[in-house]
C-alpha cells in the first residue's frame, strides 16, 4: 500500500515557514544595521560580532558572571589615572606589560599573556539607555541584575563605574560606550566615517609565556586614533578614548610553544598626566613624562584609525 503524502499546499506552507525562519535567523540585528548605515566601508571585527551574537536572542544579560576585561593586566593598561594596587606591585613584576619604545625591536623577549574572555552581550542603545549607569545608582544596578553586594561581581561593576566617571587625564577625551551604536557615534565624531579597526589577533589561546618579537615590526602612520577597551560589566561596555602624542605599531610575536600573535602596541610619548604611582613607572623605573612608554593591547581591545 502506498504511503499517503501530505497535500501539496501543506508542503508549500511548511517550506515557506522554514524559509521565513531561516531568513529571520540570519537577518541583521538592529545594531548591525546601524553599523552598516554609518560605516558601510568598514569591516566589522569578529570580536564585535561575538558581542552581538551573545545578545541576538533579545535583551538577555547573563547575570551569573560579570564579563569583560577584568584581569589585572587589562586594568593597568587602561587606567592611566590609577595608582598601582598592592596586587599589581606584588604579583605582576615578572610579567612585562609595559615596556620602552626603544625596546621594540626583533629578538626582544617579553613575558606576556593574551587571552580571550567570554564576551558580554551588546544591548541595543534604546535598552541600554533605560538602565542607569552611575555610581549614584549602584544599589539599583546590583539589585536589577541580582548581583550580591560585596561580591566580586559587585566590585567589578563598581570599579567600572568609577573608572568611567573619573576625571580625564591630560590630553585625553574619553567616553564609556554602553552600546555598539554609542561606540560608533563617539568614534566617528573624532575620526569621521572613513575608518578601520585594528586589533591584536592570535592563532590559538595559550597560557602566559615568553614571546619573541619577530621581524617586520610596522609603525602605523595614523595621525590620530581612538582606542576602546572592554570593561568588566554585566553587559558589553567599552571605555573609549582619543589620546594624543601616541605611536602605534603592529608587532609579530612568537611564543615559546609556537603560538603566533600579531599584536597592536601603543606607545605614549607624553605620560606627564598619568598618576605618578601608576604601575608602569614602578615597573620601568622611570618618571612621568620622561620617556615614551608602550604596551600591547589585548584581543578584546579595539583601535580605530582613519582609513
Amino acid at each position: 500500500m502506498d504511503r499517503l503524502l501530505p497535500p501539496f499546499s501543506f508542503i508549500v506552507a511548511v517550506w515557506l515557514q522554514l524559509a521565513i525562519f531561516v531568513a529571520v535567523s540570519h537577518a541583521a540585528l538592529p545594531s548591525e544595521v546601524y553599523w552598516n548605515e554609518i560605516l558601510p566601508h568598514t569591516l566589522m571585527p569578529s570580536v564585535i560580532r561575538d558581542h552581538l551574537h551573545q545578545g541576538k536572542s533579545g535583551i538577555h544579560v547573563d547575570t551569573r558572571k560579570v564579563r569583560g576585561g577584568a584581569s589585572p593586566e587589562s586594568r593597568i593598561i587602561t587606567y592611566y589615572s590609577a595608582a598601582a594596587t598592592d596586587y599589581e606591585l606584588h604579583h605582576l613584576p615578572d610579567v612585562v606589560i609595559y615596556f620602552l619604545e626603544n625596546d621594540l625591536h626583533p629578538e626582544a623577549k617579553l613575558n606576556l599573556s593574551f587571552t580571550k574572555a567570554t564576551p558580554a552581550a551588546f544591548l541595543p542603545r534604546g535598552a541600554a539607555n533605560t538602565i542607569p549607569f552611575s555610581t549614584s545608582k549602584l544599589s539599583y544596578i546590583l539589585n536589577h541584575f541580582a548581583i550580591a553586594p560585596g561580591s566580586p561581581d559587585a566590585k567589578a561593576v563598581k570599579d567600572t563605574l568609577n573608572q568611567c566617571e573619573a576625571p580625564e587625564i591630560k590630553g585625553e577625551d574619553k567616553y564609556c560606550a554602553t552600546s555598539l551604536e554609542s561606540m560608533v557615534d563617539f568614534t566617528t565624531s573624532k575620526l569621521g566615517t572613513h575608518v578601520r579597526v585594528v586589533l591584536t589577533t592570535m592563532d590559538k589561546v595559550t597560557k602566559r609565556q615568553q614571546y619573541t618579537i619577530g621581524s617586520g615590526v610596522q609603525k602605523m602612520g595614523a595621525p590620530k586614533s581612538v582606542a576602546c577597551h572592554e570593561q568588566a560589566y554585566v553587559y558589553a561596555v567599552y571605555y573609549c578614548h582619543e589620546v594624543h602624542d601616541t605611536a602605534m605599531y603592529i608587532v609579530p610575536l612568537v611564543g615559546q610553544d609556537g603560538t603566533s600573535v600579531e599584536a597592536v602596541a601603543v606607545c605614549h610619548h607624553d605620560t606627564s598626566g598619568w598618576n605618578p604611582k601608576h604601575y608602569a613607572f614602578n615597573l620601568l623605573k622611570v618618571k612621568p613624562g620622561s620617556i615614551p612608554i608602550c604596551h600591547f593591547l589585548h584581543t578584546d581591545h579595539l583601535v580605530w584609525v582613519p582609513n
